[in-house]
């Protein structure tokens, strides 16, 4: 009798944890998936008929690369992360190294090939527009954690209710560091206000489930963001005249690549995603050795303790200096080409992360942050509208917040490779203010909390 109850609990198990199984768990043929998928993308929005040339009119290459690995991970296809459990029960976390691999070498790499090129006096002229929406894109995040609270409480209480450690508002300073900064200044808001573990992970899905949505409306946007420039009457000439500058450059220069050029391009890109990391160890492991404020996790410091951090900074850093030597000339090879195929790369890895089904998993918690965010959003093209920002500032002012380094390049990007120094400076300036913003939105979230 007891090994019948034994079999039918652990069949129980084997349920429950074999269901996310994806069909593909080896990354080798989940990477050839997402190139797959990358080449059907370019094949058929470079394609002359008529009804793709339609279809991408609306619809941008970049969000295809971007929903595609999204939807093949909804339908179990691939994914991110999964569990399976043994014969005797033990149950074995997996999951995939495809985003580690290309946030920690491609990113990096695409940065500096992408900075190579970039004219750092007409970044400096686009003006404070820039700051002023990554500004309010943080403030929109510090108000809008408050007001969701409120507006949920009034319908459901219990849904954003909870003491001590099951305290939800605890839970949501989690997601506001991560909407304000990065990872670190997520994993420094667990620790400051001390969440109940078991249910972080309930956290993380509102994450990446509200966070990977707006994305998506903001790669929408930019197929649009002619329309939405002119709503906002916004005057784009010195983003047209920073784009021109750099396309003009590059048409001067440009040459048939050698495969001399090109390994040379790939060996300035990671000689210096090596130093980078390099660097960053060493900075990291300096400051938590050294400053017990940057090793506490509760301190609002720690941050700075981030290899992250600081891999992306110094990899922008050299980036930036070496676009005043003759390796800005590599840019003729197709330096920020290479770069951008990167970029691709990793938004299929983001969008691996994304799993449409989960969604309704926990719908209370969703609302919140959908509410949250619709906030963050009003205030972003309220400033917009008054400032007269263009789109551009926009988007990548709010993923500088909420996407954060990964992101943030990758939008800006999307609207021309010399752009993505913008979206890298702003997301650095993210991690330093993430945790003393979140910590700001999590005591207004904890007056307002029923």
């Amino acid at each position: 009798m007891k090994n019948i109850i034994k079999r039918v609990k652990l069949a129980e198990i084997q349920n429950l944890y074999m269901d996310n199984t994806p069909f593909f768990t080896q990354d080798t043929i989940s990477f050839g998936i997402l190139m797959l998928t990358l080449g059907f993308v370019f094949y058929t929005s470079s394609s002359e008929n008529k009804r793709w040339k339609k279809f991408y009119k609306y619809v941008p290459a970049l969000l295809m690369a971007y929903l595609l690995p999204a939807i093949f991970t909804s339908a179990g296809i691939i994914a991110p992360e999964w569990e399976t459990v043994n014969e005797i029960g033990e149950v074995t976390k997996h999951s995939s190294q495809l985003y580690y691999v290309a946030s920690r070498f491609l990113l990096p790499a695409a940065l500096i090939l992408m900075t190579l090129s970039i004219d750092l006096k007409a970044v400096f002229n686009l003006g404070p527009k820039a700051l002023i929406m990554f500004l309010t894109g943080t403030v929109g995040i510090v108000i809008g954690g408050p007001i969701a609270i409120m507006l949920i409480s009034a319908i459901s209480p219990e849904t954003v209710g909870g003491a001590g450690p099951d305290a939800v508002w605890r839970g949501l300073a989690t997601l506001a560091g991560s909407w304000i900064g990065g990872g670190a200044n997520q994993a420094a808001m667990l620790e400051i206000y001390e969440y109940n573990p078991k249910k972080y992970g309930g956290m993380v899905l509102v994450d990446i489930v509200v966070a990977n949505i707006w994305m998506a409306i903001v790669l929408i946007g930019i197929g649009k963001s002619k329309k939405i420039d002119k709503w906002l009457k916004s005057d784009t000439s010195a983003i047209e005249k920073l784009k021109e500058k750099v396309s003009t450059y590059s048409s001067k220069i440009s040459r048939n690549p050698s495969l001399s050029d090109l390994i040379i391009i790939l060996s300035i890109a990671f000689t210096i995603v090596g130093f980078s990391h390099f660097g960053a160890n060493e900075i990291s492991n300096f400051l938590s050795s050294n400053f017990e404020a940057v090793s506490d996790k509760s301190s609002a410091l720690s941050s700075f303790g981030s290899q992250f951090f600081w891999m992306i900074s110094i990899a922008t850093i050299i980036g930036i200096i070496a676009s005043f030597t003759k390796l800005k000339t590599y840019e003729g090879a197709g330096a920020s080409k290479i770069g951008s195929v990167f970029i691709y790369i990793l938004v299929a890895t983001i969008g691996m992360k994304m799993d449409l089904s989960k969604i309704l998993e926990n719908p209370g918690l969703i609302l919140i942050g959908i509410v949250w965010m619709t906030i963050h959003v009003i205030l972003l093209v309220s400033v917009a509208k008054l400032i007269k920002a263009p789109y551009f500032f926009l988007a990548v002012g709010s993923q500088a917040n909420v996407g954060g380094a990964a992101s943030a390049p990758v939008v800006a990007a999307a609207f021309h490779p010399s752009l993505a120094t913008v979206g890298v400076l702003l997301a650095v300036f993210g991690y330093v203010v993430g945790t003393y913003g979140a910590m700001l939105t999590a005591e207004l979230m904890r007056i307002v909390a029923p």
